[in-house]
Order: structure tokens, then C-alpha cells, then sequence
């Protein structure tokens, strides 16, 4: 079942920042997702990162392959990745590119001789979407009743942040007779502090509010030219006790080919992440026990399953992906819920 819905849209652009801030803070606890416009990052820039994009799909799998994802950065094949691991179906419909903080070293390039204005464009947009996402921070942080920089102070803007994930759906044409349920992304919540999306307009995001009814009910998000789709990540949802709404998501598989850029701010390692007293009560004790970010995103990890496929799957290219990290940066399966770990941390979905 899915209906279609209308976020609410946040000016970052605009000077009465307390009513701003206002907003997203009840954008955040009706929905967990929101649009974002005059954000400061040029049109120009977003249609060039969306054209390289394209051109990096469209390398022979031979030539993608090369830069296999390893440290968290590079390409993942198309089925390589089921982000909700309780279906059954061979894997998402979709391939992905990922590019992580620009001064840490790690991230893979293709050759300049055969993208030559790839890297220029990756990492302007980098540095353009961590500035809006850096000045959006300080907006939740004022919802919060907060100071606009609690989140420098706390240590998660710290040290470089923020990965891009290019996504590519091929789109199934016209009709599809086959009758296994595939996504282009199964349902899923995003695991970091907040997620900035960019999509090229073709439908297909999902996002279903109440995660435990049942049935479950989905609305469609339509995208609007120019603007982010936003939503709260888990560790978001772990700061505020839960007022703060980290959504299940999820992207049909698309008729006609879609594009979409994904800018997850998570925070940095050594930060401690510990519900805020001004979320909690009496009432409402706090739900989670403080932990350090990295500590957390690595049991993340650990409890992601992303399977990863045979050469049958890839196109007919040797099974590389069995050589490489199981990896998913940025998202967790939907499927973990009220989870006490071996090592005590302690989620609630």
C-alpha cells in the first residue's frame, strides 16, 4: 500500500533561524525527512556530478571492477548489496560508487585520462554538501534547545566527515515478468547523524513512518528540482532518545533508469554519542547508554549482512566481490530490532 506524501520543506537560506530551527524539529518528529532549499550548492555543480556519475555507469563491469570497494570507497556491482537481508531475493537493483572524507587518503579515483573532470566535480560537491550539511547541524542542534554548536563541541564535526554514494537503478523497461520481488534499495534506515539525498526527479523513495505496524504503509516521496531530501540517521535518533525520527526507506525498483547522490554526515570517531538531557524525562528515562561513535559504527558493521554474489550476477566477470570486505557505508538492514550485542550496545528500532 503506498500513498503519496508532501514533506515539509526547510529554507537553510533563512535569516529568522529560530523559527527555522522550529520547523525541523517537527519535520523531524512527524516524519524524520524533509526537503531542504537554497541550500548553497549550485545547480550547475549537481547537474555535472550527476552527468559524471553517468559516466562512470557506464563503463564496461570490467573496467568498474577495478576499483572494487575496499576501505569503504569504490564500486559495488549491481545485486551486490541487499540492505534489507529478510528477503529472500538475490540482492538490490542497483550499483553504487562510494567516496569518503577527501583528506584521509583512501578514496579510489578513476583515470583522469578517462574521466577527466570526474575527481574536480566529486570533490567540489564534497566540499559544497559538507558546508550545507555543517549549517543544517546547527539548525537541529537549535531545535534541540541546544547551542548552535553543540555538535563541534561534542566532537562529531571535528575531524573530516561525510561520504558520497553514487547511486545507479537500471531501471527494468517496460514491463518485468519476473515474479521475485526485487528493489532498486530494500527497506532500510540510515545509521549516521543526517542523510542528504539528490535525486535526478524519476520516482521511486519510499519511506514508511511507522516501522512496527502492520501492515506496513508507504508513501511515495516526490523530489522537487533544486532541493536535498533529508532524513534523520540512527545515531540522530539514538542522541535525541528517540524524539527524533531515523525512518525506514526504501526504493522500488524503477521502470526507467534513476540516478541519485547520497551524502551521509556521520560523526567522528572519537565522538560520544549519549541521549540529551533535554530529551529525556521522568517519563521518558534515556533508552540507550552513552558510546563512542566508532564503537557503534563498528557493531554496525558487524551486524550488517550484505551478501555478496557469484560472477553469474556480475556480468560474467570472476567472482572479484567474494574478495572483497563485506561493506556497506552508511546503511544498516531494517531487520535488526531490539538488540542487545556481545559487546553491550544496546539498539532499539
Amino acid at each position: 500500500m503506498s500513498n503519496a506524501l508532501q514533506l515539509p520543506i526547510i529554507d537553510l537560506a533563512s535569516p529568522d533561524r529560530f523559527s527555522t530551527a522550529n520547523s525541523i524539529r517537527k519535520a523531524c518528529i512527524d516524519h524524520g525527512f524533509f526537503y531542504l532549499v537554497n541550500h548553497g550548492v549550485d545547480e550547475e555543480l549537481v547537474k555535472k556530478v550527476f552527468e559524471q556519475s553517468s559516466n562512470f555507469f557506464s563503463f564496461p563491469i570490467e573496467e568498474k571492477m577495478k576499483l572494487a570497494i575496499k576501505n569503504h570507497r569504490g564500486y559495488t556491482a549491481l545485486y551486490a548489496e541487499k540492505l534489507d537481508t529478510t528477503l529472500t531475493t538475490k540482492g538490490d537493483s542497483k550499483e553504487t560508487f562510494y567516496l569518503g572524507p577527501l583528506a584521509d587518503g583512501l578514496n579510489q579515483w578513476p583515470l583522469e585520462e578517462d574521466l577527466p573532470s570526474w575527481r574536480s566535480a566529486m570533490e567540489t560537491y564534497h566540499q559544497k554538501v559538507l558546508s550545507a550539511g555543517t549549517k543544517l547541524l546547527s539548525l537541529i542542534a537549535l531545535s534541540l534547545k541546544l547551542d548552535e554548536d553543540f555538535f563541534w563541541k561534542v566532537g562529531a564535526l571535528n575531524e573530516q566527515v561525510g561520504v558520497i554514494r553514487l547511486l545507479h537503478y537500471p531501471g527494468s523497461g517496460d514491463s518485468d515478468s519476473s515474479s521475485e520481488e526485487i528493489y532498486g534499495a530494500s527497506a532500510h534506515s540510515d545509521y549516521g547523524m543526517i542523510t542528504l539525498l539528490m535525486t535526478d526527479g524519476v520516482p521511486g523513495l519510499q519511506i514508511c513512518r511507522e516501522k512496527s505496524k502492520q501492515p506496513q504503509v508507504w508513501e511515495d516521496v516526490p523530489s522537487i528540482s533544486g532541493a536535498f531530501i533529508v532524513n534523520i540517521g540512527d545515531m540522530m535518533e539514538r542522541w535525541t532518545n528517540c524524539l527524533f525520527r531515523s525512518t525506514l526507506h526504501r526504493v522500488l525498483p524503477p521502470r526507467q533508469e534513476r540516478y541519485s547522490v547520497a551524502f551521509f554526515m556521520d560523526p567522528g570517531k572519537d565522538c560520544i554519542v549519549e541521549c540529551l538531557e533535554s530529551c529525556c524525562s521522568e517519563a521518558c528515562p534515556p533508552r540507550f547508554p552513552p558510546i563512542k561513535a566508532s564503537d557503534y559504527l563498528e557493531e554496525r558493521f558487524r551486524l550488517t549482512s550484505v551478501k555478496r554474489f557469484d560472477s553469474k550476477n556480475l556480468g560474467g566477470v570472476e567472482d572479484k566481490m567474494a574478495e572483497v570486505e563485506e561493506d556497506c557505508y552508511g546503511q544498516i538492514p531494517f531487520a535488526v530490532h531490539h538488540v542487545k550485542t556481545r559487546n553491550g550496545i544496546i539498539f532499539i528500532k
